[in-house]
Formats: C-alpha cells, structure tokens, sequence
C-alpha cells in the first residue's frame, strides 16, 4: 500500500474516532448508567488481565 494512502486511510479513521468520542461526550447518560459502564469496564480488564498471566503448567 502506498504510505500516502496509508496516512489518509488513518487521518479519516483519527477523525471518526475523536467525532465519536465528542458525541459521547455530549450525550446525556444518568450517573447510574456511568458507573455500571465502569465497573463493567473494570471487570472486562481484570478479566484480561487474568487471562494473560501466565502460570507454568505441570508435565
């Protein structure tokens, strides 16, 4: 891929990403509906982070 193809292809995607995050930001949500969405945050990356310790396994 050309790399002047490629810097376009991620400055649309940059610009998609930041227009998603002000809509977020923007939108009315109730405190309750914030605080599950960050303990179920917090839960998905303990559960992540669980999954990658590694533990020798026994022969």
């Amino acid at each position: 891929m050309d790399p002047e193809l490629y810097l376009y292809v991620e400055k649309v995607r940059a610009r998609e990403l930041r227009a998603e995050a002000e809509r977020r930001r923007r939108a009315p949500r109730s405190s309750v509906v914030r605080a599950w969405e960050t303990r179920l945050g917090w839960a998905l990356v303990e559960m992540g982070l669980r999954l990658v310790r590694r533990r020798p396994v026994p022969y």
